[in-house]
């Protein structure tokens, strides 16, 4: 999993190479991560700003109301707007962080007027400056070997 997560576009070969194990026996551990839900998407990504969207902002949001009609009236708006790449439903001050992406301030706004018309009572924006960490790989560890104990005895 760690090649994978490394450079996704590796081929099957080459991560039997990689693992020591057969190309079929690898392909099958493959699938099976992928019938899993292990492996969720394997996908390129692009640079936002060399794509044409050079605003990137993270926006919190407060709904108005917190019942499950107002929430999934947010969530579906929130899900049908391309530039809304990524949202969280989070705990704490607000009730969700949004991902969003402009070509301009007027995209922008028009994403902000929508998700206030839809139940978003607090918008607030934050302009992402730089990127400080890329997203990274999960910090998959190597399984423990657990030492066995005897009864009775502390270690």
């Amino acid at each position: 999993m760690d090649a994978l997560q490394a450079d996704a576009d590796r081929t099957n070969v080459e991560l039997a190479r990689l693992t020591g194990l057969s190309p079929a026996a690898t392909l099958h551990r493959v699938r099976r991560l992928k019938e899993s839900g292990v492996i969720r998407i394997v996908a390129a990504r692009l640079d936002p700003a060399i794509a044409g969207f050079p605003l990137q902002v993270y926006v919190t949001a407060t709904l108005a109301r917190h019942d499950p009609r107002a929430t999934q009236v947010f969530e579906d708006q929130v899900r049908a707007l391309p530039q809304v790449v990524a949202a969280d439903n989070v705990a704490g001050e607000t009730d969700y962080l949004l991902s969003v992406v402009a070509r301009d301030v007027a995209d922008l706004q028009q994403v902000l007027a929508s998700l206030a018309t839809r139940g978003g009572q607090r918008l607030v924006t934050y302009l992402r400056l730089a990127e400080v960490k890329p997203p990274s790989p999960l910090p998959l560890a190597p399984p423990a070997t657990a030492v066995p104990q005897r009864p009775g005895r502390r270690g």
